[in-house]
């Protein structure tokens, strides 16, 4: 455990979007370096002592931990584990549409004017099932900071709406 206080929805992307400084979704080679040695400067600051010093042996300890599908990189999900998100709404997120069938049921589901995007009301609407779905409390400000955080991490173009191919990343 980190013993860090709990992230918002914001303060995690913004902690994903500083490491995976070439926006490929992935924390790896140099990225994943970086990362974890700010972590270890962190729990040290903290006061967190680890017994072993070797700085490869801990990252190799830490991968196996949370490197779930042991691909030698981080991704998003992996790193909502490793951090103390509040909620964890993107793992929430990430169960709720598993498999592509489900995706597009939810995406026909959402798109309410048949757009062919999820403009930031109808994410809304989605974001806000979800948190029901999955028992999650929530306020109107909560909600408005996830759909703001989505819209973040996935409209590429920054046109405020989500096209298939941004919302299927």
């Amino acid at each position: 455990h980190l013993h860090l206080a709990e992230l918002t929805a914001s303060q995690f992307l913004d902690v994903w979007r500083h490491f995976d400084a070439d926006g490929n979704g992935y924390i790896e080679g140099k990225e994943l370096e970086n990362f974890f040695q700010e972590l270890e400067s962190a729990r040290k600051g903290a006061g967190v002592d680890s017994k072993n010093d070797n700085l490869g042996d801990k990252m190799k300890e830490f991968m196996h931990k949370y490197d779930k599908n042991a691909d030698g990189k981080i991704e998003m999900a992996e790193l909502a584990q490793i951090l103390p998100t509040e909620e964890n709404f993107l793992l929430c997120f990430r169960q709720h549409v598993g498999s592509s069938s489900e995706f597009m049921e939810a995406w026909r589901r959402y798109d309410t004017d048949r757009s062919g995007y999820i403009e930031a009301n109808e994410l809304k609407g989605f974001l806000s099932d979800l948190l029901k779905k999955a028992n999650r409390p929530y306020d109107e400000p909560k909600l408005q900071e996830y759909t703001q955080t989505i819209l973040r991490m996935f409209d590429m173009n920054g046109d405020g709406k989500l096209g298939l191919s941004e919302m299927s990343r």
